[in-house]
């Protein structure tokens, strides 16, 4: 009997990782959905369902590896095999580095660096041995370079891309694509309309629109290993660069 294929989706928010849950669902893909609180997931569980779509939405906390370990233990024995496997909890905030308590810090070290460690351990562990998996991990501007107030943010989503970029190399070979995504630019969320409204309203497509994320992870999937991307970076047409 065949089994499901996958996509899991580490900090299914209500933008991006919602998206990306949405569009492999509309794929064939059973979307696991997670968050530290599942209650936070009935609307994206409510969505995909009405679109035909199956989903399994699981309350986990990433920074925990015995957590971890359960989830992932109990999609590959319950749900089906992980054919996609997606990185997406953010853990952008913004402090003066003397106003950065080590409380902070490391928090949000926990929430990029740590938890992307343990999480996609897992999901390498469950794709090895099969020999195929695609693995993407959701960036920032922070990736790439360090601006001010944004210690901690810079640091853990540094290190993620380094986590990608050393998983690519040795995972590539066995037939397991590992991607990440640069956002460069502000999505569009309540959160970007509420406080930046003159970049929200800076006319059509001047913000990321999360379904157009969610279709280029997708489309990353969907390469062929001679001309597979490693790095990808996405903007608005209005973003300054």
């Amino acid at each position: 009997m065949a089994r499901d294929k996958v996509c899991v989706v580490i900090g299914a928010g209500d933008a991006t990782g919602g998206a990306i849950a949405r569009r492999f669902a509309r794929e064939g893909y059973t979307a696991v959905a997670t968050r530290r609180s599942a209650d936070k997931l009935k609307h994206l569980v409510a969505e995909i369902t009405r679109e035909g779509g199956k989903v399994h939405p699981f309350g986990s906390d990433a920074r925990d590896e015995e957590q971890v370990v359960k989830l992932f233990r109990e999609i590959e024995t319950e749900i089906g095999d992980i054919e996609v496997f997606a990185f997406n909890i953010g853990g952008n905030v913004r402090f003066d580095i003397r106003d950065t308590t080590a409380r902070v810090y490391r928090k949000v070290w926990e929430m990029t660096a740590f938890a992307g460690f343990l999480t996609a351990r897992e999901a390498a562990k469950a794709m090895v041995p099969r020999g195929r998996g695609t693995m993407l991990f959701t960036g920032a501007t922070a990736s790439l370079r360090g601006g001010r107030g944004f210690s901690a943010f810079a640091g853990g989503r540094h290190a993620v891309r380094a986590l990608a970029q050393s998983m690519a190399r040795e995972l590539g070979p066995q037939n397991i694509h590992v991607a990440h995504v640069v956002i460069d630019g502000a999505i569009d969320t309540e959160w970007i309309k509420s406080n930046f409204p003159e970049r929200y309203n800076a006319g059509p497509d001047a913000v990321l629109n999360p379904d157009d994320i969610a279709d280029v992870y997708w489309q990353i999937h969907q390469q062929k290993r001679s001309a597979w991307t490693f790095e990808m970076d996405l903007r608005p047409w209005k973003e300054t660069w």
